[in-house]
């Protein structure tokens, strides 16, 4: 299966093994709740994953990677301790905790995280001298005479033997206490995490080009080249910075993320002929409405990979304001949600408008810090919630300068900051919309039935920050082609079930 299925079977387990009966407790206890084992290629997205489920469940995380442990570190450290027993007394070797049940509990200590995921990557790689620890607490969930705690669902990940010569097969006994999950790469697939993500625009147009190029591992005269979906999200990162501090991108960056010579040439090529596409096609005018003849006659003349880079530069554009406003519409929620709170604390007698402001701040900032060592929030919550933290320190600043004492004063202050700031907003949504709709037309009048037009409805369907806001404010373009791709994609089904049905005889 894709890291997509692989991340709702996950989720699916993870939910019935938390769920209880009417008596409070697991329906499955913690003893026969089966670990998951997650095999797949490296670097395809596996830790992930399991950081977006515990974000969506709102659970903790524990994460280790075993190859880095010893058998004292995993097992813990002997000591010797006197016991009784049959009224004589006897010198008894204990352990001390294990390192990795340790941090499940500091986890429940520090942050009330009574529930959560506890996972071991590279479960298959371990030491030899490890191996037995670990095949034991595979099958019992327990660290020398340490259990995990109840209501923690482990979850482990190997590389299959191909991959990594330091793989230990596990043995059938241990393989029937586990839930196996099998994941291939593919591509489609990791387009939607790359969307959320930012990667950047370039790597996802060369990679429609050349889909073959996404996942490759071979084995050469000088040892394994490989290109994985880690290695492109990692230079998508550099190439972006690489971008905003002026330094250039050439073959020699992109060998160190792309461990495959030829794939690393072809994708620097790609990337200078794409700055060239930026360089020329006028962006910023074709989405103002405003495109001129030579660039329309340029994209007309085109041939398809070039089509592509084009309808890659606008969609990046596109999903970067996107993005914006999904956060300053976050943003606006959370800054609702603590005016009603900044609100309810003034009702009591007493209290001052600007120590009801910072104890917001103050608040804010605890379940941000709170939700960072969980590991339970997504970069994008972490981006939103420090943008309402900025947001309340901008309106505590506001009310020292203009010396606002009286609740309802404050209030009002208050207000008029968040009424500005959603007339701005309301500005800027309606600038998207208007942009949107003028990429469509451009496509409309340059391709004309042209599958592009199909491309940009697709990709922005596939896009969390592109759905998000064409569902809560429309554009009547994409509706429109939308709907012609579903009939389109209906069409080919029922073509495709056709096929399948068996000849009739005379």
């Amino acid at each position: 299966m894709n890291i997509r299925q692989a991340k709702q079977q996950i989720k699916n387990a993870i939910t019935a093994y938390l769920s209880k009966n009417e008596f409070g407790e697991y329906e499955i206890p913690s003893q026969r709740q089966r670990p998951v084992l997650l095999m797949g290629p490296p670097g395809i997205g596996k830790t992930a994953i399991m950081e977006q489920i515990a974000q969506e469940l709102g659970v903790g995380i524990v994460s280790y990677s075993m190859t880095h442990h010893t058998r004292q570190s995993a097992l813990g450290l002997p000591f010797i301790t006197r016991k009784t027993y049959g009224g004589r007394e006897y010198d008894v070797s204990e352990y001390t905790m294990s390192e990795i049940i340790a941090s499940v509990h500091d986890m429940i200590a520090e942050n009330g995280v009574r529930e959560g995921i506890l996972f071991l990557d590279e479960i298959n790689c371990v030491s030899e001298t490890l191996t037995p620890v670990m095949l034991q607490f595979l099958q019992y969930k327990i660290f020398g005479r340490h259990r995990v705690p109840d209501g923690w669902i482990v979850v482990t990940a190997g590389n299959p033997p191909e991959y990594n010569n330091s793989v230990r097969q596990f043995d059938i006994v241990t393989l029937d206490r586990l839930k196996r999950i099998d994941v291939e790469p593919e591509f489609e697939v990791w387009k939607e995490f790359a969307y959320q993500t930012g990667v950047h625009a370039s790597i996802i147009t060369y990679l429609e080009i050349k889909k073959s190029d996404f996942y490759h591992v071979e084995t050469t005269v000088d040892g394994k080249s490989f290109v994985t979906a880690r290695g492109w999200s990692d230079l998508s990162d550099m190439i972006r910075l690489y971008e905003k501090l002026g330094i250039a991108v050439d073959e020699e960056l992109v060998c160190q993320y792309l461990q495959n010579r030829r794939i690393a040439r072809d994708f620097a090529v790609y990337y200078d002929l794409w700055g060239k596409y930026r360089s020329d096609y006028q962006v910023d005018a074709i989405l103002a409405g405003n495109a001129d003849a030579l660039t329309r006659n340029r994209a007309e003349n085109a041939k398809f990979d070039e089509r592509l880079s084009l309808l890659g530069l606008l969609l990046d554009h596109m999903s970067m304001e996107l993005r914006q406003i999904y956060y300053a519409e976050e943003t606006m929620q959370q800054l609702l949600g603590a005016l009603k709170a900044i609100r309810m604390e003034l009702m009591r007698p007493g209290t001052q408008v600007a120590d009801a402001v910072e104890k917001q701040i103050r608040r804010s900032r605890e379940a941000l810090a709170a939700g960072r060592r969980a590991g339970n929030l997504s970069a994008d919550a972490q981006r939103i919630a420090n943008g309402t933290i900025s947001a309340l320190e901008e309106l505590r600043g506001v009310l020292a300068r203009e010396d606002i004492q009286s609740p309802a004063a404050g209030l009002a202050s208050i207000k008029t900051a968040l009424d500005g700031r959603s007339a701005l907003l309301k500005i800027q949504t309606g600038d998207a919309g208007r942009k949107l709709s003028n990429m469509f037309r451009f496509c409309e009048e340059v391709f004309g039935d042209g599958q592009e037009v199909m491309i940009l409805v697709t990709e922005l369907t596939i896009s969390h920050y592109g759905t998000r806001f064409l569902s809560r404010h429309g554009c009547e373009e994409y509706f429109a082609h939308n709907k012609d791709l579903l009939v389109n994609q209906r069409r080919k089904e029922i073509l495709a079930e056709i096929e399948t049905l068996p000849m009739g005889t005379d």
